[in-house]
């Protein structure tokens, strides 16, 4: 049966909605709840979360169990890298290097803050408490494959599969350069991985660490060292 949803402009008024695959409206709550999520962790309501996706709350858990499980795909979802992956993919390969580097870590920045946000407002309001916090693709700093090893198969549900598509992603960015470079494009790409995560931490705080550098002063860093042209 579609679902009744709220006219647009006509508070308590609803229309038929076009039908939905339990998939399709999963994702279409999860898309609805995310901000809500991050905005009052969860202390967020179902009414509040049906109500921003403009239907019924009993429909929530016609295809969530409880909101355990609802805040729980909000997670999984802000987790994604799906959006970082099409960032990364976008950045055009032309452009001088630098350029190219500059959007990779705004992207990552960017990817990095949702679900900082999130799980963020889900540890104030004892969410995650007592529990590992949830590990984000693209966003670890795993240890390296032995030298010599080759690289190492991933296993599937670890930190390494997670970090395998965003780390091949900023690999090609450094790509085009790879005869002038000192070091391998994924072994760059790992340190500039790491490199993000490290920023991100510092430019989401900023009240208490001022002076964070913007993306072009660390990209320029991570190219150049830290010493001056005389060196």
């Amino acid at each position: 049966m579609a679902e009744a949803v709220e006219t647009a402009g006509v508070p308590g008024r609803r229309r038929r909605a076009p039908g939905m695959s339990a998939d399709e409206r999963r994702s279409m709550i999860v898309k609805a709840a995310l901000p809500l999520v991050a905005e009052y962790g969860a202390g967020v309501t179902t009414a509040k979360v049906a109500r921003a996706a403009g239907i019924g709350e009993a429909t929530i858990f016609r295809v969530f169990e409880d909101k355990e499980a609802l805040l729980a795909a909000c997670v999984a979802e802000a987790l994604r890298p799906d959006a970082l992956l099409a960032s990364l993919a976008a950045v055009p390969l032309h452009r001088p290097l630098a350029e190219r580097l500059v959007e990779a870590l705004e992207a990552m920045r960017e990817h990095l803050a949702r679900i900082g946000a999130v799980i963020g407002a889900l540890h104030a309001t004892g969410h995650l408490r007592g529990r590992e916090a949830p590990r984000a693709g693209g966003s670890g700093s795993g240890p390296a494959p032995a030298s010599g090893s080759g690289t190492a198969p991933t296993v599937p549900g670890s930190r390494e599969e997670a970090l395998a598509a965003p780390l091949a992603a900023v690999a090609a960015l450094f790509e085009p350069e790879r005869d002038r470079l000192r070091m391998a494009p994924e072994a760059l790409a790992r340190v500039f991985l790491t490199l993000s995560r490290a920023s991100a931490a510092e430019a989401g705080d900023e009240a208490r660490m001022p002076g964070v550098l913007s993306p072009r002063e660390l990209v320029d860093l991570f190219l150049h060292g830290a010493l001056g042209d005389d060196r």
